[in-house]
């Protein structure tokens, strides 16, 4: 099942999803991530010409090395053309990058179709393969040229962190550090120039900007620290890698750089998807609980208040006197009581302890923030509820015990009533 031939594919594959999912975090972090997009593109004409002149200078002009050299080549200029552009002319960065990109691109497909209708060898050296790639056609030559490739990258990204975590966050911090920030600059592209043309006889010139993009961005989903992000867009990079390149064994004539590119896609879904803190169904439930508790401690509070009147906090009262409160809804009842909070006994509901020490909690949040904005802000007192509305809720203990210090731990809020400071006898 796995012969030596989808080994190798997989092992280029593979190398690939390190090299761009690596690279590629600085350029989501930079909001760059069409660069690498426009720098696939800018490599076409390299590899037109480098077959060009290799065939008229005698060379074999299918070597691996010679057609990347020419990719690497054009690639650097376009790089330094962005980069000269943003510098010296009132284009913003994402002009400069369509110039780049379209102008190169037009030019590669300009000397492929002529390659391709002037020369008898041009139709049979594959160039047309390096728009969508052909990674099938990998042989192990080229799995030792892209690691090689792709350590020097690595190993250059490794010597070189600090400096360039520094100029990724924040380049006027860089420059006041006395970092030679254009020069870092032109290293960080470069880096990425050389992942993207270790790519282009994988995925192609079109593709390309996905492996570049793609596993930085689920890695984005999973952590904020940048060595974990690296660390984990290179693993997913290579696992989409060798995924996809199985993958597409299983079927006849089935495009390895598209599944490969799919591969990666899907793995950025299930990011965005399932990733703890970021992923889109977490955020729904930690939503559907957020409004659950604000809706179990609004109805604490309203009991709170009911007793508040008559000093007897955990007397029941009727379901129907403490909903017409704030027009509550049943489901609120039933959340508290499932939690501890109340106890129900037909038509009545009371705080049980636990829910009495909650519903202080509450109270005091609601009133401390109160004072807070009618002292500190200097708000209308028209305001002040309804702010404290919403922010009761979101104080956590500790920022809570340094504003009720900085106000002088009052005894009362704005109007007057007591703030507790404790579970009432």
């Amino acid at each position: 099942m796995f012969d030596a031939t989808l080994l190798t594919v997989m092992a280029g594959a593979a190398l690939l999803g390190v090299v761009a999912g690596a690279l590629g975090c600085f350029a989501v972090l930079k909001r760059q991530s069409l660069l690498g997009d426009a720098l696939a593109h800018a490599a076409l004409p390299g590899v037109c010409l480098a077959f060009l002149f290799g065939s008229d200078l005698g060379f074999d002009p299918k070597h691996p090395r010679r057609l990347l050299s020419g990719a690497l080549a054009t690639a650097w200029i376009g790089t330094l053309l962005i980069l000269g552009i943003t510098r010296t002319t009132r284009l913003k960065q994402d002009a400069a990058l369509g110039i780049v990109l379209s102008v190169f691109f037009g030019a590669g497909i300009v000397l492929l179709t002529y390659l391709q209708k002037a020369r008898v060898n041009a139709a049979q050296a594959g160039l047309d393969k390096f728009l969508f790639g052909q990674a099938a056609s990998l042989v192990p030559r080229d799995v030792v040229l892209m690691a090689l490739m792709g350590g020097a990258v690595l190993l250059v990204l490794v010597a070189g962190w600090r400096r360039f975590v520094v100029l990724t966050f924040d380049s006027d911090y860089a420059a006041s550090l006395g970092l030679p920030v254009r020069r870092l600059e032109i290293v960080l592209t470069s880096l990425l120039v050389v992942a993207v043309v270790v790519g282009l006889q994988t995925v192609g010139v079109v593709l390309m900007a996905a492996m570049v993009v793609a596993p930085a961005a689920a890695a984005r989903q999973w952590t904020d620290r940048i060595g974990r992000m690296v660390l984990i867009a290179a693993l997913l990079g290579a696992a989409a890698g060798a995924t996809g390149a199985w993958a597409s064994s299983l079927r006849s004539r089935m495009p390895t750089g598209p599944v490969i590119v799919l591969c990666a896609t899907g793995l950025l879904v299930v990011s965005l998807l399932f990733a703890p803190r970021r992923g889109v169904l977490w955020a729904v439930v930690r939503r559907a609980r957020n409004r659950r508790r604000v809706r179990v401690e609004n109805l604490l509070k309203d009991l709170w208040r009911l007793g508040e009147m008559d000093r007897r906090y955990g007397e029941p009262r009727a379901v129907t006197d403490v909903l017409a409160v704030r027009a509550a809804s049943p489901q609120a009842v039933e959340e508290a009581r499932a939690d501890g909070h109340v106890r129900v006994d037909g038509t009545l509901v009371r705080l049980t302890d636990r829910g009495l020490a909650r519903a202080a909690r509450v109270v005091r949040n609601h009133r401390i923030w109160e004072l807070y904005l009618s002292k500190r802000l200097d708000l209308a007192d028209d305001h002040l509820h309804r702010d404290a509305e919403d922010m009761e809720h979101a104080l956590d203990d500790e920022v809570l015990e340094q504003i009720d210090d900085a106000l002088g731990r009052p005894a009362v809020d704005p109007h007057g009533r007591p703030i507790p400071r404790g579970v009432p006898s």
